[in-house]
């Protein structure tokens, strides 16, 4: 096998480096969506008329799954991929995909949705009335004409006076209901069906995580009380895992109905490579040759997906990882292997692994390796520059939690930055409930989604941050030790 120019391999990492956007889905362009966008099978099943629920960690790609039917109609080019599984007709004169949330200027602000709950002293009744009258609003253009007339107050207000719209939609009394009943009708006369997506709902009340409870248990209380109602008019409620677990306890009778049927979005090793090989090969033509020439075979052209690649186990991508790094992190196995070593190392604390921090640490490796080269021979990347990027992607890991779904986060880090792990639980409790009633943000309203510093602790372990040893002993996984600032006892000094 020749060696790879300096030129060559210079084209390559240009491409490698910007080759999945950061794992983003939220503001890709069309094509670069539909290029990075791998069909896994089992997510798809998200998308059957049965299932209401879809749940997943950050970065399991929820927004992307959703973005895939709501505003890139890739269903019908993905349906291929996944034989067996059950979907709705896939022409868009049949079904219908429409957000609603989030839905920009048409809902209420977080501070509005806030105030809003708390006046009504967070009543979980206020707040099934909330996602209903907003839902009659998204659907008025699917409204037969007796309903567009009676209801035209509730269409009246903007999107952002919540209480106007809510009284509205209270004054019509019963119309609302049956203007809903008779388009659901409609929906089955006509054998049509249109689905209702809500996602990033972490968003909902912005960093008050308690009137965010209500707001979800509210909507998820609402669509269990009328799933069984409409049988054309569905669902589609997008949650990170830990938001449902939380909120569980205080959401309907009628729950059970939903979350048995729920998906639970994971991601097996060979799906992850898949996807991984996806987003290379689909970078630039020099990358899907060099996929090739390292063995890896791809299904025909797919004029809406690009190319996919025939993984049908992760040994399938281990010839790739072996040529584009090296077999070994080191001299020898001593370090590990590469295939294991890329997995293992962006696990959470729970042991799973997305795809969002495996294309950063790929990203940035090849960021490290134009910054410094040292790869030789046939290979793109150097193990140095792979463990480098650990590093930065725990960083980012840490600072965009920060920036959306964890505010509180930085607290946890300025409590624990500079210790050693592993250590106990009672150092890591203390550690975490010194100024436990101080900021843990700049922005003052930020408060931990929890009571006390023990269920804190267990809530961090289950969210993947922290982990508990065999020895009852905390420590954090590689995903965001140094993101926190926290340094292993023992460790060995990365080389730089």
């Amino acid at each position: 096998m020749s060696k790879t120019s300096l030129t060559d391999r210079d084209e390559l990492l240009q491409s490698l480096r910007d080759m999945g956007g950061a794992g983003q889905a939220e503001s890709e362009n069309p094509e670069l969506f539909r290029q990075r966008f791998y069909p896994v099978s089992e997510h798809l099943r998200a998308f059957s008329p049965d299932v209401t629920l879809i749940l997943g960690e950050r970065g399991s790609g929820k927004s992307e799954l959703f973005g895939a039917a709501t505003r890139f109609d890739l269903l019908p080019a993905s349906a291929k991929y996944s034989p067996g599984v059950r979907l709705p007709p896939l022409e868009q004169s049949q079904t219908s995909w429409l957000a609603a949330y989030p839905a920009g200027s048409q809902f209420p602000g977080p501070d509005d949705l806030h105030h809003f709950l708390t006046e009504t002293k967070a009543n979980p009744r206020a707040a099934q009335q909330l996602w209903f009258a907003y839902l009659v609003r998204l659907l008025k253009q699917h409204l037969d004409q007796e309903a567009v007339t009676s209801l035209a107050p509730l269409f009246l207000p903007q999107g952002g006076d919540t209480k106007a719209v809510t009284d509205a939609c209270s004054k019509a009394g019963q119309s609302t209901l049956l203007a809903l009943d008779r388009l659901d009708e409609k929906l089955q006369a006509e054998d049509r069906w249109l689905f209702i997506g809500y996602d990033e709902l972490d968003t909902l009340t912005a960093d008050y995580w308690q009137t965010m409870g209500i707001a979800i248990s509210g909507l998820v209380s609402f669509w269990a009380s009328y799933s069984r109602r409409w049988k054309r008019l569905r669902a589609k409620i997008f949650m990170r895992t830990d938001l449902f677990r939380r909120n569980a306890s205080s959401l309907s009778a009628d729950l059970p109905k939903l979350a048995a049927n729920r998906v639970e979005i994971s991601w097996s090793d060979r799906n992850l490579y898949a996807m991984l090989i996806k987003r290379i090969a689909n970078s630039s033509p020099a990358l899907k040759s060099y996929c090739e020439s390292s063995r890896i075979k791809f299904k025909p052209l797919d004029r809406v997906l690009g190319w996919i690649p025939e993984i049908t186990s992760a040994e399938d991508a281990k010839s790739l990882v072996q040529r584009m790094i090296s077999p070994y992190m080191g001299v020898n196995r001593n370090k590990g292997l590469t295939f294991n070593w890329l997995l293992d190392h962006i696990r959470d604390g729970q042991d799973k692994a997305y795809p969002r921090a495996l294309v950063r640490l790929i990203e940035q490796a090849a960021v490290n390796e134009i910054d410094n080269p040292k790869a030789t021979y046939i290979r793109i990347l150097d193990p140095t520059s792979i463990r480098r990027a650990i590093d930065h992607v725990s960083q980012l890991q840490v600072t965009q939690a920060v920036s959306n779904e964890w505010p509180w986060l930085k607290g946890v880090k300025d409590r624990i930055n500079g210790e050693i792990v592993p250590m106990t639980r009672q150092k890591l409790e203390s550690l975490l409930s010194e100024n436990w009633d101080a900021n843990w943000n700049p922005r003052p309203e930020i408060r931990p989604p929890a009571d006390d510093v023990r269920t804190f602790v267990n809530y961090l372990v289950e969210l993947g941050i922290m982990r508990m040893r065999g020895d009852g002993r905390f420590d954090a996984p590689d995903l965001y030790q140094s993101g926190l600032g926290l340094r292993r006892k023992g460790g060995v000094r990365r080389n730089k």
